[in-house]
């Protein structure tokens, strides 16, 4: 993780290392001496930036890939493709603050939309396994959001933006003093949706206070969000996202989601003269109700957890020796329904097999308990020896509030041999893993260093994943998938140009997938190669260039014949993972009252199903952003995405005999009007 100084919108990625504090140790060392890649997206980027949606953000790492859905859903990929299906979830670990957003067997795909990143004072990348430290789900990648604390953001400021597709955007910022001790701030969006009855409102939260406590200074933060969407399926067809009519149309006007989740915790440290220890006490609440329209029958999922936990860590600081140990605990309760209001149209295979009523009823109770230590000895004046290794253990108690089986939920037989849906009996899990990693950290220079670094990440099977069958399967007998990754980077920083470069090989095994008879099995396996590469140049005095570049190869590394008949074969890539991709951006910034900046973003071509059989060509897009500050507090922002209209599939994949697309927006304009209060 990162904190980043304050400086100027162009020139926030040409920030020098001894502007920035590294604390992805856990602990506070210079940007030169952390062994890893790692990626900051400062607070000035993102107030000009100013998404809709964080895939605009996130076309600015290299190796990440936030596919965007329909209203705020998305899919991420992070040094991975774009994780659908089975095996999924739980696949990247989201953040804010430091602290998991939820409890680590109970993922959403979608859970960026629960933080507030619209007023992230920055938000950090961290790419590959990061699980020595934080534990479950780290597996390919880290999303940490950290919010704005005392003099940490600022000025406070009211904007108004309004946009294309009757985009309404209020958002502030108080108080007016950036050293206050206190922060309020909320984001109010609502978006009519480029297709028909895609459209969403959302509301964001996030309140902080600063003060002193027992020697030391404790933040307390509230968060919440609340997201009421129009859903949108997919179109069908080869090349259906170029079709004018069918790319705003909505096979799915029913579909719908709306979520809702709070956040309570606290950020307590106190530093001695060797030793700091810190904190993190905190509190959690979701619930969501979606209507699975992907599904025959289009069942109604109801899902809600209430967790809580402590996050604390004692840091050690000696001449040439500097260890991190500490402890996290996690308790949570889960509870998901699913409900079909109605018969399933289509055959009579699918009315017999997915009946009307209630499928799913059940409970989950969980623990983890997880010790860790993290330690950096510095071998000469140059070169730094990494060690650390996490320990955690799992537990989960699955309650079936219904019958056990694959029976309606009166307890009557489904005709073909059973429903599409099976309910285990109540039974409890226990998952315990190691997380090693190790790394050395060589200076070359002042300004440059290089690393290696090599570590084992894990993710436990998701309740979902055990308690949520089909097609029969009777018990899911799931261990933990692992990842062991391997990579090797450069870092180089003077005073106008930065450089960063990483090559990785990862080899994951033991994922989950879906087999032949529809059932989550252990024991596909997958390799991940490739250089992420990053320039940020101020060439002249009022111009910047940022170059972003990934070419990665994701490939299965076993045989197997898979549901709908799907086959994996050992050397094909994974689908959905582009072996190209990147980004480039030009800014403007002389000091005066005009800035602007122009970006491309460019998609490789990807394959969208198992066998490499049919693809998706890739795209390219430009979008141009301008400010011009009218008076010392009003500035007036204009953002034209897509500025070429072309025309792009956010989403491809290959089922069922079709193409389909969850097709991307066209040319877009959006005007920012803020006030600085």
């Amino acid at each position: 993780m990162l904190a980043e100084a304050a400086a100027p919108p162009a020139v926030a990625a040409q920030d020098t290392l001894s502007e920035i504090v590294v604390t992805g140790q856990r602990r506070e060392q210079p940007a030169l001496a952390y062994p890893g890649n790692i990626e900051l997206l400062g607070g000035e980027l993102i107030d000009d930036v100013r998404h809709q949606h964080i895939h605009q953000l996130m076309t600015r790492v290299a190796g990440a890939w936030i596919s965007r859905g329909s209203g705020q859903e998305h899919l991420t990929a992070i040094r991975s493709p774009v994780l659908t299906g089975a095996g999924s979830c739980g696949g990247f670990l989201f953040l804010e603050n430091g602290i998991p957003i939820r409890p680590s067997g109970f993922c959403n795909v979608n859970q960026m939309f629960e933080i507030d990143s619209e007023q992230a004072q920055s938000i950090e990348v961290i790419r590959g396994p990061g699980n020595a430290l934080y534990g479950s789900n780290a597996l390919h990648g880290i999303i940490n959001v950290l919010m704005p604390r005392q003099g940490r953001r600022g000025p406070a400021h009211g904007l108004v933006e309004v946009g294309a597709n009757r985009f309404l955007r209020l958002q502030a910022e108080l108080p007016a003093d950036p050293q206050s001790p206190h922060f309020a701030g909320f984001t109010f969006s609502d978006d009519g949706g480029f297709r028909d009855d895609s459209g969403y409102r959302q509301f964001k939260l996030h309140l902080n206070t600063t003060n002193d406590f027992l020697g030391g200074q404790l933040t307390s933060a509230f968060t919440a969000t609340d997201l009421d969407q129009e859903t949108a399926g997919f179109i069908v067809g080869e090349d259906a996202y170029k079709d004018p009519t069918l790319n705003r149309s909505n096979p799915n006007p029913e579909a719908f989601r709306e979520a809702s989740s709070q956040r309570l915790y606290g950020i307590w440290t106190r530093a001695m003269t060797r030793f700091t220890v810190d904190v993190r006490p905190f509190l959690r609440h979701s619930d969501m109700e979606f209507l699975q329209h992907f599904l025959p029958g289009q069942p109604l999922e109801e899902n809600s957890h209430v967790s809580a936990g402590v996050m604390a860590a004692l840091t050690l600081a000696a001449d040439r020796h500097t260890s991190v140990a500490g402890l996290d605990i996690e308790w949570s309760d889960v509870d998901l329904t699913e409900t079909q209001f109605g018969p399933a149209e289509g055959s009579d295979f699918l009315v017999e097999t997915r009946p009307e009523g209630k499928h799913y009823d059940f409970g989950v109770g969980s623990v983890s308990i997880a010790p860790y230590v993290q330690s950096d000895i510095e071998l000469d004046e140059l070169l730094t020896l990494g060690l650390g290794l996490r320990a955690e253990y799992t537990r989960y108690d699955y309650d079936n509030r219904m019958l056990d089986g694959n029976t309606r939920d009166d307890g009557t037989p489904c005709g073909f041999g059973g429903c599409l849906y099976t309910r285990p009996a109540d039974r409890s899990d226990d998952f315990f893993n190691l997380a090693p990693k190790a790394s050395l950290n060589y200076r070359l220079s002042p300004t440059t260093s290089i690393y290696l670094v090599a570590a084992r990440g894990f993710r436990a099977p998701q309740m979902t994943e055990l308690y949520r069958l089909q097609s029969g399967q009777q018990v899911a007998d799931l261990d933990s998938e692992r990842i062991d990754s391997a990579e090797l980077g450069l870092r180089h920083d003077v005073e106008s140009l930065s450089i960063d470069v990483a090559a990785f090989a990862m080899r994951k095994r033991n994922s989950v997938f879906r087999d032949a008879q529809g059932f989550n099995v252990n024991g596909a396996r997958t390799r991940h190669d490739g250089v992420e590469a990053a320039i940020d140049w101020q060439f002249a005095p009022a111009w910047t260039l940022a170059v972003n570049a990934t070419y990665a190869r994701h490939r299965y590394d076993f045989d197997s014949v898979a549901a709908r008949g799907e086959s994996f074969v050992s050397g094909r890539d994974v689908d959905t993972a582009p072996r190209w991709m990147g980004s480039a951006e030009i800014g403007y910034d002389a000091g005066g009252p005009v800035r602007a900046a122009l970006q491309w973003v460019s998609m490789g071509r990807y394959f969208v199903d198992a066998e490499n059989r049919f693809d998706y060509p890739g795209h390219d897009l430009l979008n141009l952003r301008t400010a011009y500050e009218a008076t010392s507090r009003l500035t007036i922002a204009a953002r034209l995405n897509n500025l070429a209209d072309t025309d792009i599939a956010d989403r491809a994949d290959y089922a069922f005999g079709n193409y389909r697309y969850f097709p991307g927006r066209g040319r877009e304009l959006f005007v920012e009007f803020r006030y600085l209060l």
